[in-house]
């Protein structure tokens, strides 16, 4: 993959948290970026200056034929609701959003000829670890309705290239944290679900107080242990997937993790140490689902797209948060 070339790409859900750093990092490798996102969750500040921007929204057939009116090389498929929580109480919409929605995206690449998609899969395919590191070979029985809807993506994936000659990448994002470094960066998330998000809130006094769902698992502090991971991390490996299948012309299903876990109260104890602040948290009780450790192992990534975590220990993940946060 020496040979470095300038594409032309569609970012769907490129002004949310994830999808404006892989924006980013494609801007800053030369490449022609157009976004496509509908700001339901995302912040158009977030979107590189050297992207175009189209408002627009994946259930809707006449925006997507407009914005498809582009060639481009690859599509990085992000948009979807991801809430958990949300998607036990809500799946109709997340059916909708998540798989009409990718439905619409694939039928449109196909009718225009464009062959390679790199997918945003998450861990919660997995559902209750088996065995630990997990890796990508793990039992795939996701337990909430979130990641159901991911799985049955990546399967339309497997048939759209069995039949329609589709190259992909199935990227599966484990728990995502951090800032771009350098503040590009700024728009946070709204209603975050994820413990590194509350705990910046926490500290900074927009919120009183975490709650911590358990402290009685067999862990060494009781608390549940998960593996972060730096999102320019993640941006990096998208770019690095992106060439491999167009490259390769070879689909690729990847985990994107470190291997090392930090327990809730590590991380709390950690960014204590980072913000200067106190950190108020209450125990209660275990959520439905929650495994006492999820951590996995990325080796494949290495071996096939030769990607590495650079950026991703937890206090350059906490620093890079508290960057964005304390401004």
């Amino acid at each position: 993959m020496g040979n470095k070339k300038n594409y032309t790409v569609l970012v769907t859900g490129g002004a949310g948290y994830i999808g404006s750093h892989i924006v980013l990092n494609l801007c800053e490798h030369g490449h022609n970026v157009t976004v496509f996102d509908n700001l339901s969750t995302g912040h158009e500040i977030n979107i590189d200056s050297r992207a175009e921007f189209k408002r627009g929204d994946i259930l809707n057939k006449d925006q997507l034929e407009d914005i498809f009116s582009k060639p481009y090389n690859a599509v990085f498929h992000c948009a979807a609701l991801k809430s958990v929580e949300d998607s036990m109480l809500d799946p109709g919409k997340y059916a909708s959003v998540n798989v009409s929605g990718t439905i619409n995206v694939l039928n449109q690449m196909m009718k225009n000829n464009i062959s390679n998609m790199i997918f945003s899969s998450t861990a919660a395919v997995y559902g209750i670890p088996e065995y630990l590191p997990v890796d990508e070979n793990h039992p795939l029985k996701p337990i909430n309705f979130y990641g159901f809807t991911k799985l049955e993506i990546e399967k339309l994936l497997h048939w759209y290239s069995e039949l329609k000659g589709l190259k992909y990448a199935v990227l599966r994002y484990f728990n995502a944290a951090g800032y771009d470094s350098a503040g590009r960066i700024v728009g946070l998330e709204t209603k975050p679900e994820n413990l590194l998000p509350i705990v910046m809130q926490t500290a900074m006094g927009t919120r009183n107080e975490i709650k911590i769902f358990g402290n009685d698992y067999n862990t060494s502090d009781g608390t549940g242990i998960r593996d972060y991971i730096h999102v320019t991390d993640l941006a990096t490996a998208h770019i690095k997937a992106m060439e491999f299948i167009i490259e390769k012309n070879n689909n690729l299903c990847l985990n994107l993790a470190t291997g090392v876990g930090y327990s809730v109260m590590d991380v709390i104890n950690k960014a204590k140490e980072v913000t200067g602040k106190t950190i108020k948290y209450q125990f209660t009780d275990r959520r439905p689902g929650d495994t006492a450790e999820l951590v996995a192992l990325s080796k494949f990534s290495f071996d096939t797209i030769n990607w590495r975590c650079e950026n991703s220990d937890i206090q350059s993940i906490l620093e890079s948060m508290w960057n964005v946060y304390n401004d």
